[in-house]
This record gives structure tokens, sequence and C-alpha cells, in this order.
């Protein structure tokens, strides 16, 4: 069976490009462009990994992945920021919050994060 990713991320290009790549490997993936609806997909689909920008309409992704991380059924699930804060204290806040990796979208390839997920769920 098919390993899940759900994207929450609001830039349409950058989530659209990595939600092709996934589908071509294999993956079955889901897709939110807000906090709100990733949570509402979060719950209802319990994904294999959640891919989790930060920047998002209504609540912004530090938000989403307290809330993922408070939630039992959810709280198991790992969780890859991708987001173009670059800031030292967003990158050790989102880590510290439970976050397994942090990837700054100006340093990575969508081919390079769909190796990171691939090395994460494994």
């Amino acid at each position: 069976m098919a390993k899940k990713i759900l994207i929450i991320e609001d830039d349409k290009f950058l989530r659209e490009l990595i939600f092709r790549k996934l589908i071509n490997e294999g993956y079955d993936v889901k897709e939110a462009v807000d906090g709100e609806d990733g949570l509402k997909i979060a719950e209802k689909e319990k994904p294999d990994l959640i891919l989790l920008d930060l920047i998002l309409p209504e609540m912004d992704g530090f938000e989403v992945l307290a809330k993922i991380k408070e939630k039992p059924a959810l709280s198991q699930i790992p969780v890859i920021i991708l987001s173009n804060l670059g800031q030292r204290e967003d990158i050790e806040k989102g880590l510290s919050m439970g976050a397994i990796d942090y990837l700054i979208k100006a340093h990575f390839t969508p081919a390079e994060i769909v190796e990171k997920i691939r090395n994460v769920i494994r």
C-alpha cells in the first residue's frame, strides 16, 4: 500500500510541483492550502508524513504543528517543515516543537525534498 503524504502549502506552484513529484514516486498524496484544512485532512487520512509550510493563511504552520502534536491520533506522524523562514530562531522553534526536519525552500529542489521524505518514511 502506498505511503500517504499530506502537503500543507499555500503556494500553488510549489505545492503542485511537489505533489507531482511524489505521485510519480508512487506516494498517495493529499494537499491542503491552509492550516485548518490541513488539520482536517490529517485527522481523516492519518498520513505517514506531513510536509508543512509555516506561512499559511489564517493559522500559521507553528500553530498547525502544535495542534498536530497535542492530538494523540496525530502526534506520532513525522512532520517536515518546508519554509522560507530561515532564521535560526524559527528553525530551533520548529524542531523543538517536534518537527523532524526543517527545510528552507530556497535551499532545496523538489527532487531533494522528495529524497528527504523518502528517507524519513522508509
